[in-house]
């Protein structure tokens, strides 16, 4: 291990030992930062929304693609699709149920 790869774990070490007390401090005043609660819940639904979006029209794309390649596999591929796709949407419902008990 280098010198300076040496003082460089040394300095992370010390700023997680100063920071630790940090996190354990109880938090003031919750109504006055209480608005930006409700505002991180629909930038982490719309980034989350956005993003299985995306997947899904990717999954849709390769398996349209699997299946005009090989039509003979074509049952695999649209379960494996069906169930390619009920994973990427539950991403969105876990954010939305983490929302509600969130900002409820």
């Amino acid at each position: 291990m280098t010198k300076k790869m040496m003082w460089k774990m040394l300095f992370l070490m010390a700023v997680l030992m100063i920071a630790c007390p940090l996190f354990g401090q109880t938090p003031g005043n919750q109504t006055a930062n209480g608005h930006w609660v409700a505002i991180t819940a629909g930038f982490s639904m719309a980034i989350a929304s956005g993003m299985c979006g995306l997947a899904q029209a990717k999954a849709v794309a390769a398996a349209a693609e699997g299946m005009a390649r090989n039509p003979g596999a074509s049952a695999a591929i649209r379960f494996a699709l069906l169930l390619g796709l009920v994973l990427i949407e539950s991403l969105a419902l876990y954010v939305m149920v983490i929302i509600f008990v969130k900002v409820a």
